[in-house]
């Protein structure tokens, strides 16, 4: 019995430690039943956020939390500089492979993505909807973009061209050429952590670009889970992974991305205060940046407007994706004659809309949670500020009393165009209404705030019309008519003016911005005539 009893007192303290580490393991979402679709990604307790051809992680371990119910998902390891520059390194080895297989060849591969993604296109599109928090038809929709996009870049592949220019010289040929860049960096923000980097790495892939990733801090998994299903089409073909390299982390990461000159063109998506600050520290060293940044969206409607079709398309403008989107609208500037009849009866939408409100992984359910504490932070300052500033609060204004992160859908009238908070973005679900009295006043409203990503017009005036989308109507990028601003398609560029950045991603002829130009002029001749006719003789 003595070394019985003796060895109870180192056994009986573990017993608590070993309790704690079950009790951990089991409070993970990823062990429950109903989150069974996280391990068909590949996904576990702990994983590794770091890839470059192979798995790993030397930095630090970071647990992602559903928004819905505050809980925690599982852990990621991040990476550190070291690992970044791994992933740099690796990726400009496999550019030597890659940027040497023909561009319909590299189109095929992007082809096979688009099926694996298709594969996975539920279990993958439920993990954004756990981590993100957007309702899950947006989470799966979120992966079909990234589907549609590859389908998009196929047909790129085979398209890919250049000009054929008449020469004033005799005997020579005058073309331009475009060459893939090298390694193009990506930085995506949380609110679409899979679509925006589908239209970045489907593009530049074709392109003949080899890929570095750095996901937001807070949608960890998803970057990993998209990641695994990149990385399997790739090996399947015997292909580098480093093709399409990761490596999860937060600002330091990002940081070093933007300054490293062996990454050509960065590509980043978030605030403009942030790619500010990345915009300068890549121009600092002369690479290129695509930006994607803020937009203070705006709906004008004009007194002939469809009021009901008007209702119906704000209420996904304003509350869809809990207003986290970057097209969402933020401005509603009604003609004078309908301001009342829109008001009263978009209130009364979003009454009949509550009851949607929930688990966006649940069936029917049309409107989830802020995506962090930090996105209810931003609510309640602009909530307040906007009463102080003189608005009223028609519908909304709180924090609604229930697990996870959840606000009311907001509007509010009252504020002056140029109200400090009107032309202030906030990343939440509150819409300002403004009365105008003309379409030309409403233009000019919704062209004096800083940004200038997407913009709606609502009218049966054909005038108007042409107005609106002429050199004197909006400054956007995104222009609309009868349509809500948000909800773009991949087939056209997607980006906005001003302080929204300027870039181009997605369709049309984005792919110029992940290659290099060269005008190249070609003798065919024994002679030597000089352009414009000079004589060196």
């Amino acid at each position: 019995m003595a070394p019985l009893l003796a060895r109870l007192p180192s056994a009986v303290p573990r017993f608590p430690l070993l309790l704690a580490r079950a009790m951990s393991s089991a409070g993970y979402l990823i062990n429950e039943p109903k989150y069974a679709f996280l391990k068909e990604l590949g996904l576990g307790e702990s994983n590794k956020g770091v890839y470059n051809g192979q798995w790993f992680a030397n930095g630090e371990t970071v647990t992602s939390f559903c928004p819905a119910n505050k809980r925690p998902i599982a852990q990621v390891q991040q990476g550190t500089l070291d690992d970044l520059n791994a992933c740099v390194q690796a990726g400009k080895e496999a550019w030597e492979v890659w940027a040497d297989m023909p561009a319909p060849a590299r189109g095929e591969i992007v082809r096979q993505i688009g099926e694996a993604l298709r594969e996975k296109l539920e279990p993958l599109g439920k993990l954004v909807s756990l981590e993100m928090g957007k309702i899950k038809p947006e989470g799966i929709g979120e992966v079909q973009e990234y589907v549609d996009i590859c389908d998009f870049a196929v047909g790129l592949s085979r398209m890919l061209g250049g000009s054929v220019l008449p020469s004033e010289r005799p005997g020579h040929v005058l073309m331009e050429n475009w060459n893939p860049l090298g390694v193009v960096g990506v930085i995506t923000a949380f609110n679409f952590p899979v679509a925006v980097y589908g239209w970045n790495s489907a593009i530049a892939m074709v392109c003949g670009d080899t890929l570095l990733w750095k996901g937001a801090p807070t949608t960890p998994l998803t970057s990993v889970a998209t990641t695994k299903i990149v990385a399997s089409v790739l090996e399947k073909n015997n292909l580098p992974g480093a093709i399409s390299t990761l490596c999860c982390g937060g600002t330091e990461i990002g940081a070093a991305i933007a300054k490293d000159e062996r990454i050509p063109l960065v590509s980043f998506t978030g605030s403009t205060n942030v790619g500010n600050k990345v915009a300068l520290m890549v121009q600092e060293r002369f690479g290129r940046h695509l930006l994607e940044l803020g937009g203070n969206n705006a709906i004008i409607v004009d007194e002939d407007a469809d009021v009901e079709m008007v209702v119906r398309a704000s209420l996904f403008a304003c509350a869809g994706t809990a207003g986290q989107r970057c097209t969402t609208t933020r401005r509603l500037i009604l003609h004078e004659k309908v301001h009342d009849a829109i008001v009263q009866r978009l209130v009364k939408a979003y009454s009949n809309f509550m009851p949607r409100i929930g688990d966006p992984l649940d069936d029917g359910v049309l409107y989830g949670p802020m995506h962090s504490q930090q996105g209810i932070d931003g609510y309640l300052s602009a909530v307040k500020d906007a009463q102080a500033q003189g608005g009223k609060i028609e519908f909304g204004g709180k924090v609604i009393e229930r697990e996870g992160h959840y606000v009311e859908p907001t509007i509010v009238t009252g504020l002056s165009h140029d109200a400090p908070i009107v032309h202030h973005e906030t990343f939440a679900p509150i819409v300002y209404v403004l009365k105008c009295s003309s379409v030309n006043e409403a233009i000019r409203w919704n062209n004096e705030v800083k940004q200038g990503l997407s913009s709606s017009l609502f009218t049966q005036n054909l005038g108007n019309v042409f107005k609106w989308l002429g050199p004197k109507g909006s400054d956007c990028g995104i222009v609309n008519i009868n349509i809500p601003t948000n909800g773009a398609e991949i087939g056209g560029a997607f980006g906005g003016e001003k302080h929204t950045g300027g870039g181009r991603e997605s369709g049309s002829d984005s792919w110029k911005q992940y290659m290099r130009r060269s005008t190249c002029t070609i003798n065919y001749t024994k002679e030597l005539p000089l352009a414009q006719g000079i004589k060196f003789e």
